[in-house]
């Protein structure tokens, strides 16, 4: 009865990146009592469609690449990586049969910003030069803080322990490992976390008080859809922040992991002699 969470493929052109990134992500969702099933990248669309109706959540990683600009209307600059259209074909797939049923869904890195562009939002191209050092990578354990809004969903997540309230938000020591970031958040998205320092975006998740969420979602059972900046896999046996997203992830692709395996009621066709 595991719920089984869709994870792409980080990219379609670095099988070594694949290699060592997919791995952190799958063990998170396995560790938190979910099943990490795999969107291998040269699946068709079909095909993507299929395996989607058979999962429960969506995860969508880090990646190498850089969102095309197109997609927000943007000229592209000169720091923005190559983009991988087969990512960003899964991830379109991915979200949109996760919104159509309301599944749930947690973009890291890459993913938040994928997410974003999905729901009309935009991006930062490249931060740099800025006083953080948003690129820090996997070495660095806690590059920073963000400051998460004491009413979010994300912030319900946090410990004191962990993320003391400090003038009014909750500080939270994270690593971060990217050099674009949110700039205007998507429809239906607000902002809930910074980076004290710079003001870069660090997560958005629904907003309950959009018209587009009373559009979309029944006020009495939200749709779970959080995106971060920093990687929560990397720190997942450090940091019960990090532990949390993942479990939340989970319990709340359960439903739809029980009510796809309880066999439904078939009514035999009439007898005809």
């Amino acid at each position: 009865m595991k719920p089984r969470i869709a994870i792409p493929l980080p990219t379609s052109r670095d099988l070594a990146y694949n290699q060592r990134s997919w791995p952190h992500y799958a063990a998170a969702i396995a560790n938190s009592g979910g099943k990490p099933i795999a969107v291998d990248l040269t699946l068709s669309a079909t095909q993507i469609n299929a395996l989607a109706a058979t999962c429960d959540g969506v995860l969508l990683p880090g990646s190498p690449a850089d969102v095309d600009p197109a997609l927000y209307g943007a000229d592209r600059d000169p720091a923005t990586a190559p983009a991988d259209p087969a990512r960003e074909a899964a991830d379109c797939l991915l979200l949109d049969h996760a919104s159509k049923f309301a599944k749930p869904i947690l973009g890291i890195c890459y993913g938040i910003q994928s997410l974003n562009v999905w729901r009309g939002g935009s991006l930062i191209q490249d931060l740099t030069p800025l006083p953080v050092n948003h690129e820090a990578g996997s070495k660095v354990a806690i590059a920073h803080s963000a400051l998460i809004a004491t009413d979010s969903l994300l912030a319900s997540l946090l410990t004191p322990g962990e993320a003391p309230e400090s003038n009014g938000f909750l500080r939270l020591p994270i690593n971060t490992s990217h050099h674009q970031s949110v700039a205007a958040p998507g429809d239906g998205l607000r902002i809930v976390a910074r980076c004290p320092d710079d003001g870069v975006i660090e997560a958005v998740e629904l907003d309950p008080d959009d018209p587009v969420f009373h559009v979309e979602h029944s006020p009495s059972h939200p749709q779970f859809l959080l995106g971060v900046q920093w990687h929560p896999e990397r720190s997942y046996d450090i940091s019960a922040a990090s532990r949390a997203l993942f479990h939340r992830l989970v319990s709340e692709a359960q439903p739809f992991a029980d009510a796809r395996r309880t066999p439904q009621l078939h009514t035999p066709e009439p007898h005809t002699p």
